[in-house]
């Protein structure tokens, strides 16, 4: 029995979906633990390709688990569309084998339209929100004013509640920002429509957690987002409106941070990130080009095009000691396959002589950080059929090494490829 995180290490789409597939066959129960469907996970199972948004990504596995943590804000009608797609193109039952926190906010329709007018309000100043409603939704969580997944099931107070934060909403949207306003009974009546679909699977997951626990099964505790894009420790404010290191997982997912064995941290071989915000190693060149396009770095969730860069050491050293990452899993290792030379980013360097070893709160201080490069050579072989560590070219193998010096974590897998097979396990977290 073993009980794991898995989470980014950078500021997002590191490969997370293809790793907790990978490890949900070793687990029992996968728990997505925050974050709501700004968040896309893609996988790729015998060539085809599954975007997830919400539901764990354990639930391409036949027989598990699947619970959505009350660390969770969820859109139901984007959560009923995956549950559909699930059971139309995969012949997987969502139905019978997901259970969803009842304690778990509701993304209303005054979050997405709030969402969208105050970015639009910014203009340049803009954050970089994908529009879900994700950060409304977690403001209202934390002003006591949100509704839960539970509340859904008591029409009286719905109604009540939707009205009630109409008030507010309505007069912010139409006198502040230009909006027209929303209409309580239209929200009402939507909502209480996906209530009698979901009520099946909402319960007290957090019973269901402990009881698994103790029964000595194995939990795999799924975050969205990196590191760097969490509320607290991320590059704020271009961060998003949850904890995304591992420790939300404890309270995500209803659990003491006794139960974990291990955290996994997924590690691109270079670096990403989407929208706003400093980002020290980005090539805005046509190297960077070339690595999106080949990388297909656009995000699952909205398509936009990903900022791309070298790998920067510092950012993952300060993941490893936020979240207390015991194994670094790389991902995309095969798109850097044909560059010569390669860099990765070993420390940062000011203009005032300042080296920090670590990635600064104060975003002026971070702009003006320069990246210390080291420089390795690359390979051109087709590393998408190595199966074990020895058969990769000497030099992506340096590559590797120098990362576990750098970061003095060692590698428990390489992703050489997009499909489940096209990886190399060096350690299994749940043996």
């Amino acid at each position: 029995m073993a009980n794991v995180i898995v989470v980014g290490s950078q500021w997002g789409d590191e490969g997370k979906g293809k790793v907790v597939d990978l490890y949900a066959r070793e687990a029992d129960v996968i728990v997505r633990f925050q974050g709501g469907n700004n968040a896309g996970h893609t996988l790729v199972v015998n060539g085809k390709k599954t975007i997830l948004h919400l539901v764990p990504s354990g639930i391409l596995h036949p027989g598990k688990t699947c619970i959505m943590g009350n660390g969770l804000v969820i859109n139901p009608r984007v959560l009923l569309e995956e549950i559909d797609t699930l059971n139309a193109e995969e012949a997987i039952s969502a139905d019978t084998d997901l259970f969803i926190s009842e304690r778990a906010h509701v993304i209303m329709p005054y979050h997405m339209r709030y969402d969208l007018a105050r970015e639009k309000l910014k203009g340049n100043k803009k954050i970089g929100t994908t529009g879900r409603g994700i950060g409304p939704a977690y403001e209202d969580k934390m002003a006591r004013t949100g509704i839960r997944m539970c509340d859904l099931m008591n029409e009286t107070m719905l109604k009540e509640r939707i009205a009630s934060n109409l008030d507010e909403k309505n007069f912010y949207l139409t006198q502040y920002c230009g909006e027209k306003p929303l209409d309580a009974q239209e929200i009402f009546d939507e909502y209480c429509g996906y209530i009698e679909r979901l009520r099946p699977h909402i319960t007290d997951t957090s019973v269901i957690v402990s009881e698994k626990i103790g029964e000595g099964k194995s939990v795999l505790f799924e975050g969205a987002q990196g590191a760097h894009l969490d509320i607290d420790y991320g590059t704020y404010p271009f961060v998003t409106a949850s904890n995304t290191i591992a420790g939300a997982a404890t309270t995500g997912a209803a659990l003491g941070p006794t139960s974990i064995n291990a955290v996994i941290g997924i590690c691109k071989a270079y670096t990403t990130r989407v929208g706003q915000g400093p980002f020290v190693t980005e090539l805005t060149d046509d190297m960077g080009n070339r690595i999106r396009d080949i990388g297909q770095e656009y995000g699952a969730t909205t398509g936009r095009p990903r900022r791309c860069g070298w790998l920067d050491t510092v950012v993952v050293r300060q993941a490893i000691r936020l979240s207390g990452i015991t194994g670094l899993a790389v991902t995309k290792l095969d798109v850097l396959t044909g560059i010569d030379p390669l860099r990765m980013c070993v420390g940062y360097r000011t203009d005032t002589g300042v080296s920090p070893d670590y990635v600064p709160a104060d975003l002026d201080m971070l702009e003006r950080c320069e990246p210390v490069y080291e420089e390795f050579d690359g390979w051109t072989e087709d590393i998408s059929r190595a199966a074990k560590r020895e058969d990769l070219p000497p030099q992506a193998e340096r590559y590797l090494q120098r990362l576990e010096e750098l970061t003095g974590v060692p590698l428990c897998l390489v992703s050489v490829g997009p499909g489940r097979d096209e990886t190399i396990v060096f350690h299994n977290p749940f043996k």
